[in-house]
């Protein structure tokens, strides 16, 4: 059984734990009750998040340019929580691993060539 890249790209985003209080939330999560939570400087971020985190599997997805925005809009929440708090708070595991996993795999489909433009038509 093979596993798409986007789904493991989607999943390891998912699947980053934001460190609460009390238990950490899965990053998905927060970007849905951020969205939804009004007066919240978060909530652009949140939403640009989640916008990326749909076009990921849309049949527009193939192109190229697509993929770099889609990156750049799902990076936008981590990179303001990153710039919000300290980076301390954000050295464990549980964040650190997948969002590694995210960036390699989303690199990975930026980067590899799609099977409708690596053919040539010779009609």
């Amino acid at each position: 059984m093979r596993i798409p890249l986007k789904t493991i790209a989607f999943c390891s985003y998912a699947c980053i734990f934001l460190m609460g209080d009390f238990i950490g939330i899965p990053f998905l999560f927060w970007l849905v009750w951020t969205s939804f939570k009004s007066g919240n400087n978060d909530q652009v971020f949140a939403i640009l998040g989640l916008i990326g985190s749909i076009l990921l599997f849309t049949d527009y997805y193939r192109y190229r340019v697509l993929k770099i925005i889609c990156l750049g809009l799902m990076l936008t929440p981590i990179v303001r929580r990153l710039t919000e708090v300290p980076i301390e708070v954000f050295n464990y595991l549980s964040f650190k691993i997948p969002l590694l996993i995210f960036i390699i795999t989303s690199l990975i489909l930026i980067l590899k060539p799609n099977k409708e433009t690596s053919t040539t038509n010779t009609n």
